[in-house]
């Protein structure tokens, strides 16, 4: 294990302690390329499946501080996007610039990226961009003029809605109720229910929001998130080391 994390858990039981060290920033601060990249990666492996690949309400489990995920979903066709997160992290300002990427990215049909993506391809003529999923009449209906202007114009209003799109910010996401029941046709995560503790309660509130037929879409990160050496490291701390090394902070990863 790395002395360091160790440490920072143990310091957790510290009153104080932690106050000393710098506070790294919330949620993901990637390019909107990576959403853009994330979100192609799902849609495909829903088509590669022969599922639902136009949902019309998404939930995201944390989204971080930028809905570039959800926003994905809303220009390509999806008209509600539930944000669920632990903490409210996320920022208008970049949320517009990923926006305003996104579309670009999308109107050139860019191909996704190749790095930190090679677990899919969906495309029978090869093509890095799912053209059989987004076709050209689907993209020219789901980023129209009148719609991109929805699309922003919800995700600037304090109400969240315009027209017929909706975004939702719900914190804390881990009461079931903050979502009504058999209503959400895709919930989608990023490298995120690796740090969710109690799983059975979480993928419970899940299925619960899920409407008869909708579908998870969860890519879960396994490896140590660098608390040791090796990427399996972590599986091999014993209980009460991992305890100390965990400390009292809020989340960490669940082994």
């Amino acid at each position: 294990m790395r002395i360091r994390s160790l440490v920072k858990g143990a310091l957790t039981f510290v009153p104080g302690a932690v106050d000393l060290f710098p506070k790294p920033p919330p949620g993901p601060t990637s390019a909107p390329s990576y959403y853009y990249g994330v979100w192609l990666k799902h849609l495909s492996l829903l088509a590669a499946n022969g599922l639902d690949t136009a949902p019309a309400v998404v939930a995201e489990l944390g989204p971080g501080d930028t809905l570039g995920i959800g926003l994905g979903a809303l220009l390509c066709g999806a008209d509600k996007y539930y944000a669920l997160d632990l903490l409210a992290y996320t920022e208008r300002k970049k949320n517009l610039a990923v926006l305003d990427a996104l579309v670009d990215l999308l109107r050139k049909r860019t191909p996704r990226p190749e790095k930190g993506f090679p677990d899919f391809a969906y495309s029978r003529g090869g093509e890095l961009f799912p053209t059989e999923v987004l076709t050209d009449d689907r993209l020219a209906r789901s980023m129209s003029p009148a719609r991109l202007a929805e699309i922003r114009k919800a995700l600037t209003d304090s109400t969240g809605r315009s027209g017929s799109i909706v975004i939702e910010y719900r914190t804390p996401w881990d009461d079931a109720a903050v979502i009504e029941a058999d209503s959400v046709d895709l919930v989608v995560s990023q490298s995120v229910l690796e740090h969710v503790d109690d799983l059975e309660h979480a993928y419970r509130a899940l299925y619960q929001w899920l409407k008869p037929g909708g579908v998870m879409s969860h890519s879960i990160g396994l490896w140590s998130h660098g608390l040791t050496k090796e990427w399996n490291g972590h599986w091999a701390i014993s209980e009460p080391m991992w305890t100390l090394m965990r400390g009292r902070r809020s989340f960490l990863i669940n082994r």
